[in-house]
């Protein structure tokens, strides 16, 4: 199913293929990601979401397919290509120093350097800029932390996702992907990083929502891309589908026809993806 939305998708792939030997964890997908919006990806274990999304962010290189930013297909061969075209990725792991500040963190690989000798010859960290920087971030996104001197360890679960994904909004042009970032945390702390998510859509920037929480799927996201059996089966709105619709269509239980209704399938397949 693809989207009405007449705007040009900030992110596209169209017939993406991945296999893993004889395992087909990608059967040409398809995939419309659009200014200014939240999308979540919705799919039972197995169903290839995780594959498709590492596509997106560079991680994984398909073996047949497109992917487009802004409508130019680009090639991806690594996180870092991704990177380039302004596709940042918070993983399920937030891929934080622990033992480094939360300004370090959030400058990780991306360090500032101090003008002149003292940085071009002896490669001094400008330690000041990046933590006034840093601080700016977290207060445009509201997040509170004690200081922007305190080590990531000393945070809790709820505060290290809001680092990481404020490294991702900080030097993220066109696309914030986000792997299951409530999974770990409790009620309070979901709400703060669900919040955050709606504050970077604020901003015009898009994010790609991984979940399993189909409540919090229906809490902040505007369309729900349904993924089963390695491609997309389906794109709906929380306002006009149900929770109940979206889980029968992500294990097959559900399909849309040719009108967009949602009918009742006869039997299910089920495979093995990853």
């Amino acid at each position: 199913m693809t989207s009405s939305n007449s705007q040009q998708p900030t992110l596209s792939a169209r017939g993406l293929v991945k296999r893993y030997g004889r395992v087909t964890a990608i059967d040409g997908a398809d995939f419309d990601l659009y200014p200014g919006e939240v999308l979540a990806v919705v799919g039972d274990n197995g169903a290839g979401k995780s594959s498709l999304i590492k596509a997106l962010s560079g991680a994984v290189v398909p073996d047949a397919g497109e992917i487009k930013v802004d409508g130019k297909t680009v090639h991806f061969r690594s996180p870092l290509d991704a990177r380039h075209y302004g596709i940042e990725t918070v993983y399920q792991d937030l891929a934080v120093a622990p033992a480094l500040d939360i300004a370090s963190n959030m400058f990780l690989g991306r360090e500032k350097r101090r003008k002149g000798p003292f940085g071009i010859g002896l490669r001094k960290l400008d330690t000041a800029t990046m933590r006034t920087e840093a601080q700016r971030i977290l207060d445009d996104l509201g997040i509170k932390v004690k200081s922007i001197t305190q080590l990531v360890e000393t945070l809790s679960g709820g505060q290290r996702q809001g680092v990481a994904v404020a490294r991702a909004a900080a030097f993220g042009t066109k696309a914030v992907i986000m792997d299951e970032p409530t999974a770990a945390l409790g009620v309070a702390e979901s709400a703060k990083v669900l919040e955050l998510i709606g504050r970077i859509r604020d901003r015009g920037l898009p994010v790609v929502l991984i979940s399993h929480n189909m409540p919090h799927v229906f809490e902040i996201a505007d369309r729900i891309h349904v993924h089963r059996l390695g491609k997309r089966v389906a794109v709906v709105s929380p306002k006009t589908h149900s929770m109940n619709q979206v889980v029968g269509l992500l294990t097959g239980a559900l399909k849309l026809d040719e009108s967009g209704e949602v009918v009742e399938v006869a039997s299910t397949t089920h495979a093995g993806l990853t």
